[in-house]
């Protein structure tokens, strides 16, 4: 029998949490700084325009800042941290500590990304700025192995949706793309990201077409300041993941039978297209007003494809553990529930399958079966093989195997109750009139898009 100290699986102990492998899609190398670098870079190149030069009032400011309630406000404090990314050795140390401090973190597998063309304000071409992350992320890498520990970046290229220069970073992003290129395999796929209500993907048809007529992966910021029209037109452009698309829940509609999902939900949840989910940043950019109120777990619940992300971990003040650790407590999330989320991540990911396949076999379901073998005293040690690990794993998973997103298992059923606290916390409600049977073949409707 286990030792009445051990924690149960049910319990998700902080510490456990910081340890355990994680994947991150969805991380801004322009929102992820060190305060210090900020303050260094800025004395080195003469940028004399931060609100302070202390290291702990810096790092409090630009969280008040960026807590604002909406997305073009939240997205002025990176004048400061893109000012001090104008130069090779600045690019180079920025992105080495973010690989650096996302493997402090448990990271295993990082997507960092960011817009080449917010970086040529000191006379960097765009081929120069890649050529100084690239550096950056093999330096960090080699940095962690040097201590022992083992992580994987990768590059994204964002162009920014306001602007006019999609086709000529799509192009940059082509001639880094593969081994064999510049990016030396490092650079991974595409982004479209600023300011979003306004300024559709489609503006940059011709960007998308050159994109996947070279077979290469797209991912797009949709469903976070503008709504579900947002995210079908990424779809529509190409992205096989959504960067944040909470507000995918609008293409819902409540009926006395339950929730009926709109056509592009649908489309969304059945072709598991990935959910980049940043929940303290979409608290911060008005989406919902706390993490509790965030639509993460009626979307986990419904069969959505969600990933956990940290967006941008100074200006949100925030890292993959912490974020972790609140869905955890808001939702009741158990260990088993992290590792999905974690998978889901790498499943989807822009790097190659044996990559994925050797992240999963060497690192993280090692590290989730020896949590397993450690709760649960009656199971067999663990040994270094992926077959062994079932122990471990069976015990995370406890009475749960049977939830929704696990092979042939039962059908998750929410109560009344439950579902209409679910609704009431997005805006929406059952309608309990008597014409609500008229409501159960409906396709789904816009919801709460214009609020």
């Amino acid at each position: 029998m286990s030792d009445s100290n051990t924690p149960s699986p049910t319990t998700v102990d902080p510490e456990a949490v910081r340890k355990l492998p994680k994947v991150v899609l969805h991380d801004h190398l322009d929102g992820g700084l060190r305060p210090q670098t900020i303050i260094d870079i800025a004395a080195e190149t003469g940028y004399d325009k931060l609100p302070t030069t202390d290291a702990a009032e810096l790092e409090k400011w630009f969280f008040d800042a960026a807590n604002s309630g909406d997305l073009p406000t939240y997205l002025t404090t990176f004048d400061h941290t893109t000012a001090v990314m104008q130069t090779h050795e600045a690019l180079v140390r920025v992105t080495r500590e973010a690989v650096e401090d996302l493997a402090a973190d448990g990271v295993c597998y990082a997507e960092l990304r960011y817009a080449p063309e917010q970086h040529l304000a000191q006379g960097l071409t765009l081929q120069q700025v890649v050529e100084a992350t690239v550096q950056g992320v093999k330096e960090g890498e080699k940095s962690v192995a040097d201590r022992g520990g083992r992580i994987h970046a990768r590059l994204l290229l964002c162009a920014m949706r306001h602007a006019d220069r999609a086709a000529e970073i799509a192009q940059l992003l082509i001639d880094n793309y593969g081994e064999h290129t510049p990016g030396e395999g490092y650079v991974d796929g595409f982004d479209i990201a600023g300011a979003e209500d306004g300024f559709p993907a489609s503006n940059h048809v011709k960007a998308f077409d050159l994109l996947r007529q070279n077979l290469v992966p797209v991912t797009v910021h949709a469903g976070e300041a503008a709504g579900v029209e947002s995210i079908a037109d990424g779809l529509r452009q190409g992205a096989v993941r959504i960067g944040h698309g909470v507000r995918i829940y609008e293409d819902m509609e409540a009926t006395m039978s339950g929730i009926e999902l709109g056509k592009i939900a649908r489309f969304v949840r059945d072709r598991r297209i990935p959910l980049e989910m940043c929940p303290t940043s979409n608290t911060q950019t008005g989406v919902c007003d706390t993490v509790e109120e965030h639509p993460f777990n009626l979307l986990y619940e419904m069969g959505f494809t969600c990933t956990v992300n940290t967006d941008n971990r100074l200006v949100s003040g925030c890292t993959m553990t912490s974020e972790m650790l609140r869905l955890a407590e808001c939702f009741d999330l158990e260990y088993w529930q992290l590792l999905e989320l974690t998978t889901n991540a790498l499943e989807t990911a822009f790097c190659d399958q044996p990559l994925r396949e050797s992240l999963e076999r060497e690192v993280i379901y090692p590290a989730y079966a020896e949590l397993g073998d450690a709760l649960d005293l009656d199971s067999e040690d663990v040994e270094a093989d992926a077959a062994s690990h079932a122990a471990g794993l069976s015990a995370l998973h406890g009475e749960h195997a049977g939830h929704a997103h696990g092979v042939g298992s039962e059908e998750v059923e929410l109560s009344m109750e439950n579902l209409k606290a679910e609704l009431e916390e997005l805006g929406l409600s059952l309608d309990d009139s008597d014409d609500g049977d008229d409501a159960d073949g409906a396709e789904g409707a816009d919801g709460a898009e214009d609020k």
